[in-house]
Parts: C-alpha cells; sequence; structure tokens
C-alpha cells in the first residue's frame, strides 16, 4: 500500500470546506468558496478559488446529493461566493509539486465529474446554469462549460479565459478545448485566439463568440440568473413533492490488503500486483413497488451497490497505483440480479430509480476509463447475469469455466434487455454494440437467447466470452494470461486498453477521455511544462519558462 496519506473520495455537506448549498424550491444554489488553507496536500494554497481534487470530491459529493436527496431540484446554478473571481481553476502550485500520476488521476476525476453534470441533464432531468460572477480562468471555465448555459456578468472586468498554453505549457485537460469546439461551437480560428490569449474575453465579445449564453450588468445579474434557472426548471421533469433519499455513509472497512462493503470486497495480491474485485448478488429480494423502494432509502441495493463500486473503483485508482490488474468476479443468486433488473425496467421513469440506474451508468463508466487491466472471471457460483453482465463485457477479457460433465455447478451468464441500451458507455453505445461493432448479425443471435442462462461453450460460440477453458486447464490458463498481463508495460497496455475499448463512434466525450487526455498526458511529462525551467515549474515564480523548441 502507498505511503502517502490515502486519498477518502467520501464525506457530507457537515465537512464540505469548500462548497456552500443552498436551496429555494426547484433552483438548487451551489457556491464555491473554497477554503485557501484547506488543500488536499500540504504545499500550495487554493487562492482565487482555484481548486484540488479534495475541492472537487466535494463537488462530486454535493451533485449526488442533490440528485437523490432533492428531487425537487430542477435547476443548480453554479456560482461563486468571492467577490469579483468565479474559480481561477486547478491550483498551478498543485500541479507542480504533484506527480505525473496524481495529475492524471486528478484530471480524470475532474471529467467524469464535469461529464457527470452533462449526464444529468441528459438523462435525468437536472439542468444547470452557471452564474459567472467573476473572473472565470482555465478548469473554473471548464466547469461552467459543463453546465446547460452561462451567464456572465458584464462589469468590465469579468472574462472567461482557457489560458494553460500560453501561461503553463499544458492544456485545458479537463474538456475545455473539445466542449468549445464541439457543445459551443466556437468557429475553430475565434477558438486558437481564445486558447492563446491569457487575458481571456469578456462581455459582448464573450456572448458573440459563443463563449457564453447571455451577459448581464452587475445591477440586473441576480435577477437574471434567478429568471433562467427558473426558465430551465420548466424544462425538467423532476417532482415537486417527492421525498428525497439521504445518502447516510458507506459501512466499509478498509484493511492493509482489502477493502469491505456489504455488496463489495477488493482483495489486494502485492505479489501478483492484482486485485479481486468481488461483487454479490442481492441476498434478499430486491423491493419492487415504489413505496418499498422509497422506504429502503440508500439501503435499496440497487443504489447501495452502486454507491459501493464507485467507492471501491475510486479508491483503487488513486491508491493503489501498483496494481495493475482488475480481476473481476461476481457471486450469489444469478436470478435475484434479474429480478432487480425486472424491477429497474419497470420503474425506470420514477425519479429514484432513474437516478439509480444513472449512477449505475456511471459507476460502470469509470471501469471502461479505469487504466488498469480488466479480466472477469466466471466461475461456479457467479451470477454475471444482466446488470452483473456490464461488469464482464466492460473487460478487456473474460474468461468462462467450461464444466460439462457437471451442469449444476457449471456457471452461466444471461443476456436481457437491459445490456442492450440501458447503460451506455461514454460513445453512446451499449457493451455489446461496442463488442460486435453494431452487426446486426450479431447481436440478433445474441438476442436469441435473450433470458437464457448460457454455459462457458454457448457463450464462446456467439462471441460474448473471450475464452472458454475446462477445469483441466483453467488454472493454468488463468494463471499464465495474469502473469503475462503483469509483466507487459503498463504504459504501453493504458494506451493499448484505451483504444481497444472506445472503437466506436467518436463523440464529445469519448475525444475529452481519449484524445484531449492523451495529449495532455504526454505534455506532462515533456520538459517544457514539468522540466526544471518548464512553464508549470517556475509560474508564480518571476522566472520565464525556458522551452525547447523543436516540434515532436
Amino acid at each position: 500500500m502507498s505511503t502517502t496519506p490515502r486519498v477518502d473520495y467520501q464525506t457530507a455537506p457537515s465537512q464540505y470546506k469548500h462548497w456552500k448549498l443552498k436551496f429555494e424550491g426547484p433552483v438548487a444554489t451551489l457556491a464555491a468558496d473554497f477554503d485557501e488553507n484547506a488543500g488536499l496536500r500540504p504545499g500550495y494554497k487554493l487562492k482565487l478559488n482555484s481548486y484540488d481534487l479534495g475541492v472537487d470530491i466535494e463537488l462530486n459529493d454535493a451533485i449526488n446529493r442533490i440528485r437523490f436527496e432533492h428531487p425537487e431540484v430542477r435547476t443548480v446554478v453554479v456560482t461563486s461566493a468571492k467577490e469579483k473571481v468565479f474559480c481561477s481553476g486547478a491550483n498551478i502550485f498543485m500541479l507542480g509539486v504533484s506527480s505525473h500520476a496524481w495529475k492524471v488521476n486528478f484530471c480524470k476525476f475532474t471529467n467524469e465529474t464535469r461529464n457527470g453534470l452533462e449526464d444529468s441533464s441528459a438523462h435525468s432531468g437536472l439542468k444547470f446554469l452557471a452564474a459567472v460572477n467573476g473572473a472565470c480562468a482555465g478548469g473554473g471555465y471548464e466547469l461552467a462549460l459543463a453546465c446547460d448555459e452561462i451567464i456572465l456578468v458584464d462589469d468590465r472586468s469579468s472574462a472567461v479565459s482557457l489560458p494553460e498554453v500560453p501561461l503553463l505549457g499544458v492544456l485545458p485537460g479537463t474538456g475545455g478545448l473539445t466542449r468549445v469546439t464541439d457543445k459551443r461551437h466556437v468557429r475553430h480560428d475565434l477558438a486558437d485566439i481564445f486558447c492563446t490569449t491569457t487575458e481571456g474575453v469578456r462581455g459582448q465579445k464573450a456572448k458573440d463568440w459563443r463563449l457564453v449564453d447571455d451577459i448581464a450588468k452587475p445591477a440586473q445579474f441576480a435577477a437574471r440568473v434567478q429568471e433562467r434557472a427558473l426558465q430551465l426548471a420548466q424544462q425538467s421533469d423532476r417532482p415537486a413533492g417527492a421525498r428525497g433519499v439521504a445518502l447516510t455513509p458507506l459501512a466499509r472497512t478498509i484493511e492493509p490488503d482489502a477493502l469491505r462493503y456489504p455488496n463489495v470486497t477488493v482483495e489486494i495480491d502485492r505479489a501478483r500486483r492484482a486485485a479481486t474485485f468481488t461483487v454479490k448478488a442481492p441476498g434478499a429480494p430486491v423491493e419492487g413497488d415504489i413505496a418499498a423502494i422509497e422506504a429502503a432509502g440508500a439501503g435499496w441495493y440497487p443504489l447501495a451497490l452502486a454507491r459501493e463500486l464507485e467507492d471501491a473503483i475510486l479508491s483503487m485508482r488513486t491508491n493503489e497505483l501498483d496494481i495493475g490488474l482488475w480481476l473481476i468476479k461476481t457471486e450469489g443468486d444469478a436470478q435475484a440480479v434479474l429480478a432487480m433488473d425486472e424491477v429497474l425496467q419497470r420503474h425506470k421513469k420514477h425519479w429514484l430509480v432513474r437516478e439509480t440506474i444513472g449512477l449505475l451508468r456511471r459507476t460502470f463508466s469509470r471501469l471502461d476509463v479505469s487504466s488498469r487491466s480488466l479480466f472477469a472471471l466466471i466461475e461456479p457460483g457467479s451470477c454475471f447475469a444482466g446488470s452483473f453482465l456490464e461488469l464482464a463485457l466492460a473487460c478487456d477479457r473474460s474468461y468462462h469455466l467450461a464444466l460439462p460433465d457437471d451442469e449444476a455447478r457449471a456457471p452461466k451468464i444471461t443476456v436481457v434487455e437491459s445490456n442492450f441500451g440501458l447503460y451506455p458507455m461514454a460513445t453512446g453505445q451499449s457493451r455489446l454494440a461496442r463488442r460486435f461493432y453494431g452487426e446486426e448479425a450479431a447481436l440478433d443471435a445474441v438476442r436469441l437467447v435473450e433470458g437464457k442462462a448460457l454455459d462457458a461453450d454457448a457463450a464462446f460460440a456467439l462471441g460474448l466470452v473471450t475464452s472458454n477453458p475446462d477445469d483441466i486447464d483453467w488454472a493454468d490458463e488463468t494463471r499464465i494470461a495474469i502473469e503475462e498481463r503483469v509483466s507487459m508495460s503498463p504504459d504501453a497496455l493504458t494506451g493499448m486498453e484505451a483504444n481497444l475499448r472506445f472503437n466506436g463512434p467518436e463523440n464529445m466525450f469519448t475525444r475529452v477521455f481519449g484524445r484531449l487526455t492523451a495529449w495532455q498526458n504526454w505534455i506532462f511529462q515533456r520538459p517544457n511544462a514539468v522540466g526544471e525551467k518548464g512553464a508549470l515549474k517556475v509560474y508564480g515564480k518571476g522566472e520565464k519558462a525556458a522551452f525547447d523548441w523543436n516540434r515532436v
């Protein structure tokens, strides 16, 4: 286990150091008021509402609490509680003193949080309005870009900017470049000027260039924001009279080599540099009527599972960098999983079920973009059925034990309606469609066996698993596969896996996680950014960056 302090992704509003939440009917206001002395790591101050991972952990928690605890909220206004500054972006001194791995994981989680705003807008009717009431730079503008709309105060000083290229020698790496073009359709030559100008763009020009949706003079700003927030709320179908569900603390035990939750266990084998995730099926029937679902609250199994699995993934990504292979297992009654899926499908339009499906969707997507090798092991006692099958479909490989002479013990997998689109990837495709490149013949063959329990040979014949060794070959084949995988270059594997996992159509999200992230990852290692005289290292020291002028 790493000797550095463990990062905990669990928090609550009573523990917030950086955000203030206010609720007024259908509108929630999330105000940035970052405590400059409360950085997650020593060595920097969060001045001018600049943020680090701790700020984004709170932001992610706040958004989840709005989703689940306040169903009456239809619009979230993201603004600042500080005078003349909205958010100055990621803290530069934090980036300067951080390891490469820390910077990359920080950017990834920040990307997922920003993408989550757009996911909720698209799937759950929760709208976001950025009320930019001061200087808005870098990652601060990227947060605004993730909102549905942006209103900028027109006070002759407040501007939006993406100054990373000229100031820091890096990119607006949490989606800025991509959202400026793909989402806001800023003309590419104007975007070129914008992204190479340190002072940014303000007022009417910002609106004319499509960098913001509207501007308002200081005297009218608050009223304009409130008016637009209520108009956006009218586009939402979130329920006004529903009772929220309190997201109570997770039941979690952290051991030196394990994470244990009621429904998820992670066991770490440091000698093999591998971790085994075991996801457990419901131990009792999942509540199936709305009254019982609402009464169960955060203890409702699908919601509890999503929260636990998300926490395990985030914790392992940040705290266990040496563990390069995750082995994904399931255990329990497949019929219990299928019964859960039936409940999710039947009530998917109910706000709480819809939000739970959303959390599961985003959690499965965290697997897709984790820079770890993923192998599914389908063994006796497994329950890779329906929603749980998504875990195997997200993996780079799946090994399915064949027991032709022992039908009772032979592990089975089951495809159901959920696998054809309830949990789309960032590409918008289901994992089945990604697997078969959208080819109808292959997908039709799978549809013919929908609801049937498939043994290893049947699953292999349909292309649903990678390998179907029998009990004589199982131990050796899986052992060799694991040993080979962990012996390979982690850098090469990260690049290979990311390219193979996202083989489908490109969209804004895949470009953020693929093209943009890959370039930022590379730039973060270049001397022009992080060398002794690199832009990130000398920022704020009164020195000028020394660039290697060779184009690579």
